[in-house]
């Protein structure tokens, strides 16, 4: 009769290995929360779109309460972020994580305040829409350009892809052709709404060029994440 198999050996990992992958852990709890702020955000700018046209008070009063969820996972971000580089005092590759989280929690955040800002345009004209007719196909455009700007830097994030990374300049040079468009039509002879819709079509002008300008910076701190490398000093050295 053979010899009976030793049991086989209980495989114990050790507790610094634990913590480890505890930390590690957290590290991809920053990426995953990152990626639904801008799910929010994106939602956020469609209804807040959608309220400035159609003069829609519901879908106001949505984005500006829903602002809340954005902020508080802002919050987190930082908290976590902080807590980290008190307990694990990172370097290198992982301090470059942390460092871009919380800037690019910081644009998705401001990137909400500015959904809710045109959702409130749309609230204070209520029940007339705050777009003159004329202005409507390009406002239109621009939140479309917002939506997909920020659809992008959820799978930027998500997917860390420099080269589509990249791809929101072109986007956002978009967005400024449009702004100045709105600017032609204010500024010409032929403008005949008065005052206040000049004033709240620019101050809506803005709100999307700038949504625009934090889309390209979260993209820009993904860059630097992966390569260490700004967006220009890439495309200095190719």
């Amino acid at each position: 009769m053979g010899e009976s198999a030793l049991p086989a050996r209980p495989r114990f990992r050790s507790k610094d290995s634990q913590v480890r992958d505890a930390y590690h852990e957290e590290l991809d709890s920053l990426t995953d929360s990152l990626v639904e702020m801008t799910r929010l955000v994106r939602s956020a700018m469609a209804r807040a779109v959608t309220a400035l046209l159609d003069a829609d008070l519901r879908l106001s009063e949505e984005v500006i309460s829903g602002d809340e969820h954005v902020n508080k996972i802002d919050a987190a971000i930082e908290a976590t972020v902080f807590d980290l580089m008190a307990r694990q005092q990172p370097v290198a590759g992982d301090l470059r994580t942390l460092i871009t989280a919380l800037r690019m929690s910081g644009d998705l955040e401001r990137m909400g305040d500015l959904a809710v800002h045109i959702a409130k345009t749309a609230r204070r004209r209520h029940p007339e829409s705050a777009v003159p007719p004329e202005l409507q196909a390009i406002v239109l455009e621009m939140g479309q350009i917002a939506e997909r700007m920020i659809a992008k830097t959820g799978s930027v994030i998500a997917s860390q892809d420099v080269e589509m990374g990249l791809e929101l300049d072109a986007d956002d040079d978009q967005m400024d052709r449009l702004h100045r468009r709105l600017f032609d039509i204010l500024l010409s002879p032929k403008w005949r709404h008065g005052v206040e819709p000049a004033v709240d079509i620019t101050l809506a002008g803005r709100y999307f060029e700038r949504f625009a300008d934090h889309a390209v910076h979260v993209a820009e701190n993904v860059v630097y994440l992966v390569t260490g490398q700004r967006p220009e000093e890439i495309i200095d050295s190719a």
